[in-house]
């Protein structure tokens, strides 16, 4: 395994730990979830959109994902979206 194959494997193993221990039940449920089914797939620009999705506090992502208050311009993006649709209707 080469240094940027061992880096993003790190990366998507901390995502993993990260969605499943956010602070609320909810948002564990809804990302660690979406990132159990997807993490695999994402590319590196859709890790590092996830990275800084992560950041934002576990009250606002929850109104934004449930759709009551808008999605800041910064994170709304096509993974944003398919976070959202995971959410709603399940995997794919």
């Amino acid at each position: 395994m080469n240094d940027e194959t061992s880096e993003l494997s790190d990366r998507r193993k901390r995502l993993r730990f990260q969605a499943w221990h956010r602070g609320t039940r909810e948002m564990d449920l809804v990302l660690g979830r979406f990132v159990d089914a997807n993490v695999a797939s994402l590319s590196n620009e859709e890790i590092a959109m996830l990275e800084a999705l992560m950041e934002a506090p576990d009250p606002e992502l929850y109104l934004w994902i449930a759709g009551t208050v808008a999605v800041p311009a910064n994170f709304d993006s096509v993974l944003f979206r398919k976070i959202v649709d995971f959410h709603k209707d399940g995997p794919k």
